[in-house]
């Protein structure tokens, strides 16, 4: 990608001036958007981003060099990606960017982004960051979820309308626990339905809530619905992705940009909109105007916006799939071996697993 020449600007946002550099750097060459284009963006939906991270602590997913042909993130066991996510916050960061502290599976910590003002949003932005990934816990009770985050993630062979026909179904378990969940499209096939919640339970509570509900889910549609963690025994149904419970696990934020071609957003919808809505209809070039129109759909899930639920009788209901036999799932790869989970082996290759 050619250098940019032009010349920064200074944007003033709040109380603050914001650098952007090479302006005119192409982000997405399919669609000609440039840096200056996300954000400008970012600044249309102010409100809506700002409610969404405000006061979290964020790991940014940053693509420098835009969305390239073929591009992919960089991993523990390939750190030649194109983008990466950042978990600790940038050297040289202004001293109006606060910080959260946070706690890996592995007990080290880090001083993550925690953005208070939209400035913080498009100083980040500059930065390369296109997606923002929110932990579901407020800056200063960093070990208390206030949010119960149920990812619906299309299987191959399964698209976004599966995922909205089961959110229908979860809509309607959810308020069989007295929960009241908001949706929003991932910014690619998902979909997201986040649950505010009372923040005094911790992730390892929270996620056996969500293994919970998924596997009611799992009940009802059993052909559309897995808990499965190994891809081999997932077949074409939607995954309940539990983990995303899990600490340090994040989703997506509401208004983020996904790295992809046509720089689809994660959307916010009302409930009566899943069936019909189709994720490609949102992008950074037709968001502003959904948003000026509709405003904030995610508003309600805000640190410290309005009553939250409780999460006691999806408690109730896991300790009954545990008296069933029903205990723990796997958890990511790279968490120490938790108590009480079963083996990280892949079932075909259990040596010990009844054939």
């Amino acid at each position: 990608m050619a250098r940019s020449t032009t010349p920064a600007v200074e944007l003033e946002v709040g109380t603050r001036t914001v650098r952007v550099t090479s302006p005119d750097r192409v982000v997405f060459p399919e669609r000609g958007i440039t840096k200056i284009d996300v954000v400008q963006y970012v600044l249309a939906v102010g409100d809506g981003i700002l409610a969404a991270l405000d006061r979290r602590p964020t790991t940014l997913e940053r693509w420098p060099k835009g969305v390239v042909e073929g591009g992919r993130l960089a991993t523990r066991a390939d750190t030649d990606g194109d983008g990466f996510f950042q978990k600790r916050v940038p050297v040289g960061a202004p001293d109006w960017v606060r910080t959260a502290e946070v706690t890996f599976p592995s007990g080290r910590t880090a001083h993550e982004v925690c953005p208070t003002e939209l400035a913080v949003i498009a100083w980040a932005v500059n930065l390369g960051t296109l997606t923002f990934h929110p932990w579901p816990v407020a800056g200063d009770a960093p070990d208390a979820p206030d949010q119960l985050r149920i990812d619906l993630d299309p299987q191959p062979g399964t698209d976004f309308a599966d995922a909205a026909r089961v959110a229908v179904h979860l809509r309607e378990l959810l308020a069989e626990h007295g929960l009241e969940g908001w949706p929003k499209t991932s910014g690619g096939r998902g979909l997201h339905v986040f649950v505010p919640i009372e923040p005094r339970w911790t992730f390892t509570q929270v996620r056996r809530a969500t293994i919970a509900l998924g596997r009611e889910l799992e009940r009802r549609l059993p052909d559309e619905v897995t808990t499965a963690w190994w891809k081999e025994e997932r077949g074409q149904r939607i995954l309940v992705d539990y983990n995303q419970m899990a600490r340090d696990r994040t989703i997506a934020s509401a208004y983020s940009v996904r790295a992809t071609p046509r720089a689809q957003v994660s959307a916010p919808l009302r409930w009566d909109e899943v069936g019909d809505a189709r994720p490609a209809d949102f992008d950074v070039l037709t968001m502003p105007a959904r948003y000026a129109a509709v405003g904030d759909l995610g508003a309600r899930l805000a640190v410290g916006a309005g009553p939250r639920f409780s999460i006691e009788g999806v408690l109730e209901a896991a300790d009954r799939d545990e008296a069933a036999g029903l205990g723990d799932l796997p958890y990511p790869p790279e968490y120490p071996k938790m108590p009480g989970e079963p083996k990280r082996v892949q079932p075909s290759k259990d040596r010990d697993r009844p054939r």
